[in-house]
């Protein structure tokens, strides 16, 4: 998709107008003054380049690399960086605030920030993504920083990515600078319990939702859409706390068993066949990977891209409780339907966050020179997400509102009352 210039946004399921109808909601029950509006709906700042790559034939091919920060109120900005064909500025914005909303929802000391470069690295091979890190890298060294803006992965790139990314910041600041970057390798400073702890976000999430809503785990069902990091650790997660896990998907399809999947054998097999569960035996391939989200459960996980869940398909879910792993499943015309239906739906700056605290938890023991133990790191991000929930359970109560209004509203309440004490502009 060509770059375009910011203008109205005409496309209804655009993830920057789903993400602002949400903010304008708040906003209102917020009563929050035009100055701190206007200051809180802009990214405070947005960089595009362009990099120039020798491929491995030995031309020369030029991506697109895009950088938004969207805020740096509560502390350095904070969000991963995407390698995908599709990446834009809209896209990349909305993300961006998204984590604005995360980091405040999990009061946690960033801002927001997101990053990507429009490539298929399905199609590139390991020195031309290498390349294009280390360029992309180079040619936001006046943005990051570990006090300034702190990348992270996100679709399409890794651990080994962000290691190249640190090591490229490193060599141009003549010093290792591990808290640069979070979701590194272990031996270069990454926490343990990273890898898991997006998913195990959802975990909690989701039986927080659960005792409120009176269900009971060792009787409930689940699907998840998406079995990559966040829906295979979520799935394994909830599945060890009692939930039948009747229905997983990844890109080759959705498989369903109505007597619950073996998940440790679902991931066994997608480890062994080259990270997908085509021909996958311990369930029934579904004809349209699509009916998974309207499967009669009780749990439903959206763990894989953003506007799967819209006004085409809403009237057909039937789950009590929606739990967001992915990063805007859900389209904002679609939140009133739900709300109609009476089904609770756990955001995904809320349910998702575990990922992002986590990273704060590696940047603090970067900072310290310090490494926590895999139970201390579980320990503390179960409680943060935990008292996240309350809080936003508490506002969903107090101002009459869903889960996600009430999330933006903790959060955006957050940012608003530090700008005030920070003193505005």
């Amino acid at each position: 998709m060509a770059y375009i210039e910011p203008a109205p946004i005409k496309d209804a399921e655009n993830p920057l107008e789903s993400m602002m109808e949400r903010f304008n909601l708040a906003a209102e029950k917020l009563g929050l003054s035009e100055e701190v509006y206007n200051v809180l709906k802009n990214p405070a700042k947005q960089v595009i380049v362009s990099l120039p790559i020798t491929m491995d034939n030995g031309k020369i091919q030029v991506f697109e690399g895009i950088r938004v920060i969207h805020s740096n109120i509560l502390g350095p900005a904070k969000g991963g960086i995407r390698f995908a064909p599709d990446v834009h500025l809209d896209e990349v914005k909305a993300l961006a605030a998204w984590m604005t909303w995360k980091c405040a929802v999990v009061d946690i000391p960033y801002g927001g920030g997101k990053g990507g470069v429009r490539c298929n690295p399905r199609e590139m091979s390991k020195g031309e993504i290498e390349r294009l890190m280390r360029a992309y890298t180079l040619a936001m060294l006046d943005v990051f920083g570990p006090d300034k803006d702190i990348p992270a992965p996100d679709m399409g790139t890794g651990p080994r990515e962000m290691a190249w990314l640190m090591d490229e910041y490193s060599k141009a600041k003549g010093m290792t600078v591990n808290s640069v970057v979070t979701g590194k390798p272990l031996v270069l400073g990454g926490s343990l319990g990273r890898t898991e702890a997006t998913g195990r976000g959802v975990m909690v999430s989701a039986l927080a939702a659960m005792q409120k809503l009176k269900i009971n785990p060792f009787q409930a069902t689940c699907a998840v859409q998406g079995f990559g990091n966040v829906g295979s650790w979520a799935s394994l997660l909830l599945e060890e706390r009692g939930l039948k896990i009747v229905a997983i998907s990844d890109i080759s399809g959705a498989y369903h068993n109505v007597n619950g999947i073996n998940i440790q054998e679902a991931i066994a097999y997608r480890d062994g066949n080259n990270g997908t569960l085509e021909g996958f035996k311990g369930a029934e391939k579904l004809n349209d990977p699509m009916e998974l989200l309207e499967l009669d459960v009780d749990v439903l996980v959206p763990a894989a891209v953003e506007d799967v869940i819209t006004i085409h398909n809403v009237d057909r879910i039937k789950a009590k409780l929606i739990v967001e792993g992915a990063n805007g499943p859900t389209s904002a015309k679609a939140d009133a339907i739900i709300n109609e239906k009476g089904i609770m739906a756990v955001p995904d700056i809320l349910a998702n966050a575990g990922g992002v605290t986590v990273s704060y938890f590696e940047w603090v023991q970067n900072r310290l020179g310090y490494k926590w133990t895999a139970e201390r790191v579980n320990r503390r991000s179960d409680r943060i997400m935990k008292d996240a929930f309350d809080h936003v359970y508490e506002a969903s109560i107090k101002y009459d509102v869903p889960m996600r209004i009430a999330a933006y509203i903790v959060a955006i309440d957050k940012v608003a009352k530090t700008y005030t004490f920070r003193g505005g502009f």
